[in-house]
C-alpha cells in the first residue's frame, strides 16, 4: 500500500462489520490509526487486535450512535487518546423491509434514529475538533435507495435521503475551515444487512442491475479512501459517490 493516510486518526462508526469494517481495514493498511466505534464492543476489540498486526495503536469504543451522550463521549475519548481527529466515517446503520401500509411509527422512528440522527450526532461532536485543527474529512454512508426509493424501504429511503441533504448542508458550512464533507451511496452490497431483506427483493434487485451482481464491502471501501486522502480528495465537497452496480446513473 502507498500510505495515503499515514499519521491520520480516523473514527469509523459501525466499524466492526460490513462496509465499516472494510473501510477500517483499508484505512489501517494505508497508515491511519483507526478508532472502531460499534455497539458490539467485543467485535470491535477483535478487529482492533487484527489491525494491530499492521502497526499503529488502533482502538475499539462501545457507542450507541443514536445517543447524544454516547456519541459525544466517543469524540472526546478519541481526541484525548490520539490528540486529534482527522477523519470520521459515519457507517453505522440498520436495514429492515416493511411495506409502507404495515409500517408502524416505531419502525420509522428507529430507522431515522440509527441511520440519520446518528450521522448528525457523531458529526456534531467531531467537527469542532476538525475546525480547530483546520483539517478534516467527514464521509457519510448513504444508499442509492436514498436517491430513488425502494419497495418496502420507505423508512430507509427517508433516512438515507436525509443523510444526503445533511451532507450537502454540512459541506457548505464547514468547507471554509477545510473540513470536507461527502457521501457514498452504495448499491446492494453483500453484508449482513442484506440478509435482512427477502429473497424475492434480492432477486428482483439483482435482475435490475446493469452490472448483474451485488457489490462487496471491499469494492466500496476505496471510495472512502479517495475522499479521505490528499490530494485525491481535496476537491470533493458535498459530493455523492455511487458504487452501485449501475442502479443509479445521475
Amino acid at each position: 500500500m502507498s500510505g495515503q493516510l499515514e499519521g491520520k486518526i480516523a473514527i469509523v462508526t459501525g466499524g466492526a462489520s460490513g462496509i465499516g469494517r472494510a473501510i477500517a481495514e483499508l484505512y489501517a493498511r494505508e497508515g491511519a490509526t483507526v478508532a472502531i466505534a460499534d455497539l458490539n464492543l467485543v467485535a470491535g476489540q477483535a478487529l482492533a487486535r487484527e489491525l494491530g498486526s499492521l502497526g499503529g495503536s488502533h482502538s475499539a469504543h462501545a457507542v450507541d450512535v443514536t445517543d447524544e451522550h454516547s456519541t459525544k463521549a466517543l469524540a472526546e475519548d478519541v481526541a484525548a487518546l490520539h490528540g486529534r481527529i482527522d477523519i470520521l466515517v459515519n457507517s453505522a446503520g440498520i436495514l429492515t423491509e416493511i411495506p409502507f401500509l404495515e409500517m408502524e411509527p416505531a419502525d420509522f422512528d428507529k430507522m431515522i434514529a440509527v441511520d440519520l440522527r446518528s450521522v448528525f450526532l457523531c458529526s456534531r461532536w467531531v467537527a469542532p475538533f476538525m475546525v480547530k485543527q483546520q483539517w478534516g474529512r467527514i464521509i457519510n454512508i448513504s444508499s442509492q435507495i436514498g436517491l430513488k426509493g425502494g419497495h418496502g424501504l420507505a423508512h430507509y429511503a427517508a433516512a438515507k435521503a436525509g443523510v444526503l441533504g445533511l451532507t450537502k448542508s454540512m459541506a457548505r458550512e464547514l468547507a471554509a475551515d477545510n473540513v470536507l464533507v461527502n457521501a457514498i451511496a452504495p448499491g446492494p452490497i453483500v453484508t449482513p444487512l442484506l440478509g435482512d431483506l427477502s429473497d424475492e427483493w434480492r432477486a428482483e434487485k439483482q435482475a435490475e442491475l446493469p452490472l448483474g451482481r451485488f457489490g462487496t464491502a471491499e469494492e466500496v471501501a476505496p471510495s472512502a479512501l479517495l475522499l479521505a486522502s490528499s490530494p485525491g480528495g481535496n476537491l470533493f465537497m458535498g459530493q455523492i459517490l455511487g458504487p452501485n452496480s449501475g442502479d443509479v446513473m445521475p
